[in-house]
């Protein structure tokens, strides 16, 4: 192990609310590298569906560690094509036969490709309106595209609304535009502990009751291992960062940011 040895998080449960643990990434070693993350004191690990591909690897982790690993569906907006109905609608079969406890992750990227704009903005009002029809929380990715989604959360924002926004780099400003809308959470990541990227300095003027923490696994792993395929166990590493940056004890962050993640999730 790495100097976070299993002592350290004897009496702490630390959530991952975003990972892509049944990515191929980890095919040669999924199983090692859960249960470093259970060393890790994460415990807790919520999977954001993507594609049609994607759905029977989340399945099955599910199925192997079914009080660990918890499935999601959605269709990722970079994944949006000409057939998305077509898709959404094989998405939405699998709500007969199984739970899910969010729909995502879903929401606008305008990084890659703006061509399927349209599409994505129908793919993204359609999943938001499954999340209230079942009662679950949304799990939101943006990229480039702040304008888009809060244009159509604030024409689709209710009682019924709630939800996290993944991977938040947003501004301040942007945060309680978010957070005004009552039942949403912040997804904090291995970004909050780059240098140059300063969402240091927005999480600093933030409250620990609105986060969560996230790893985005394999994508986004937080410094010291920058560059290299991010994994669950590396949640710790975020979580000291966001103590220190709101004078927290670091049982304070996996404890309170470990509720929140039970409040959204209802688990």
């Amino acid at each position: 192990m790495n100097r976070y040895q299993k002592a350290k998080f004897v009496d702490m449960i630390f959530t991952d609310t975003h990972t892509h643990i049944y990515s191929d990434k980890f095919t040669d070693d999924q199983e090692v590298t859960i249960n470093r993350a259970f060393d890790a004191g994460v415990s807790r690990m919520f999977m954001p569906n993507i594609d049609l591909d994607s759905i029977n690897g989340m399945h099955q982790l599910a199925d192997n560690y079914p009080n660990n690993c918890f499935p999601m569906m959605g269709l990722h907006p970079c994944d949006v094509k000409a057939n998305y109905d077509k898709v959404l609608s094989d998405m939405k079969a699998h709500f007969k036969n199984r739970k899910y406890y969010a729909i995502g992750e879903i929401g606008i990227d305008l990084y890659w490709d703006k061509t399927f704009l349209s599409q994505q903005e129908h793919a993204f009002r359609t999943q938001i309106e499954w999340a209230k029809e079942m009662n679950l929380p949304i799990v939101i990715h943006c990229r480039e595209a702040f304008e888009e989604i809060l244009a159509i959360l604030d024409e689709l924002n209710d009682e019924k609304l709630r939800g996290i926004f993944h991977c938040f780099t947003g501004t301040i400003e942007q945060a309680k535009h978010i957070l005004n809308y009552g039942d949403f959470y912040l997804g904090i990541g291995g970004v909050v502990t780059f240098k140059k990227a300063g969402l240091d300095k927005i999480v600093e003027q933030l409250s620990i009751h609105d986060l969560v923490l996230e790893t985005d696994a394999p994508y986004l792993a937080p410094t010291p291992y920058r560059g290299k395929r991010n994994e669950p166990s590396y949640i710790p590493h975020i979580a000291e960062k966001v103590a220190e940056l709101l004078n927290l004890s670091l049982s304070q962050v996996a404890e309170i940011t470990t509720s929140n993640s039970k409040t959204i999730f209802g688990v």
